[in-house]
């Protein structure tokens, strides 16, 4: 067996393997904090309530949280920021290792591989990826496993392009961060991420309309539509305005970075899209016009959509993962790429 995990400041999903399906678990990064009774801790223990106890005060955690936070009229808060651990929130760790236990489970076996996704230093800020990278990695190491970290865009071309020889560009559009990886067979060419997401498009829609930051989450994650039209006024119309400020912010950077890494002109490529600011109707649509649009050194031979664009990155660790073990075996007569492929399937 192996793991993949998917440390998204949204997000946090486990990807593993059982018989012939793969298996998600998931819950949201983030909780909230009510006041401690007895009688509190009792049901929430009763309901399996993912929740920890610290002093006077109960922080309930995932998924509970957002419904707990609107029972009682309080924001949730977040372990991660800007897509690495918080150094505003004192309470980041001990809530994080508490998510991730729950997600990625005990291994099965000493010493189990488990890839975890972490982003590029971003390339628009000093931001330093470096503690949030080793402090996962310890979690891990703490519960039993061999863990490793994988660049985020890597883990979407592990994830969605084994049937392109894994040569493609990956863009994971997460809410803390974008992280971008170029790479030809395997190997990758270019990677880096930006500092912008869809935290970074709730904000800017948020005060651009006077709207709580968590209303227009909300709206966002709800029915919001991307199409070739923005409408003007509203949260909706914001939300439009800023996507495509970022798809071009995105795109400018490719192009930038190509030129420093000296990227062969010569290359067609196609490229995958995922994460959850990708999912409304229409973003992967929206992004292949400005792609169109934009001057890039290489050619794109077509924007693919994923079907499960959140689970791609773990399920790309995942691959990751099961080739490493494979390869631990002994088993010398596959290949990697063919490794990964039949991991993929």
């Amino acid at each position: 067996m192996a793991k993949g995990l998917d440390v998204g400041t949204m997000n946090i999903l486990s990807a593993q393997q059982e018989g012939n399906e793969t298996v998600f678990v998931q819950q949201r990064n983030s909780f909230v904090e009510i006041e401690y009774s007895d009688m509190a801790e009792e049901m929430l223990s009763r309901s399996d309530v993912l929740h920890i106890r610290k002093d006077d005060k109960v922080y309930v955690v995932g998924d509970d949280a957002l419904n707990f936070a609107n029972i009682f009229n309080k924001e949730t808060r977040r372990p991660m920021k800007h897509g690495i651990l918080s150094a505003d929130e004192k309470s980041a760790i001990p809530m994080m290792k508490l998510i991730i236990e729950q997600v990625v489970g005990s291994p099965e076996f000493p010493n189990e591989k488990c890839y975890f996704s972490t982003p590029a230093d971003p390339i628009d800020s000093d931001l330093s990826t470096l503690y949030h990278q080793k402090t996962i990695q310890s979690f891990l190491d703490e519960m039993g496993y061999d863990a490793e970290p994988i660049n985020e865009g890597m883990s979407v071309i592990y994830s969605d392009l084994a049937d392109n020889d894994f040569t493609g560009l990956g863009i994971s559009f997460g809410a803390g961060m974008t992280n971008v990886c170029l790479a030809y067979y395997a190997v990758p060419v270019m990677k880096f991420s930006v500092a912008r997401g869809g935290d970074w498009i709730d904000e800017q829609a948020a005060t651009a309309t006077g709207t709580p930051v968590d209303k227009v989450t909300s709206i966002k994650e709800d029915d919001f539509e991307l199409d070739f039209e923005t409408d003007v006024g509203g949260v909706e119309g914001a939300l439009s305005i800023y996507y495509e400020n970022l798809l071009d912010y995105v795109i400018e950077n490719i192009a930038k970075e190509v030129d420093e890494e000296d990227v062969e002109e010569g290359l067609d490529v196609p490229v995958v899209v995922t994460g959850g600011t990708s999912m409304p109707d229409g973003f992967t649509k929206l992004f292949e016009r400005h792609l169109e649009e934009a001057d890039i050194p290489f050619s794109i031979s077509g924007v693919h959509e994923v079907d499960e664009a959140m689970y791609s990155v773990a399920r790309g660790g995942l691959v990751a993962a099961r080739s490493d073990e494979e390869d631990r075996g002994g088993n010398d007569t596959v290949d990697e790429e063919e490794e990964a492929e039949a991991a993929a399937e």
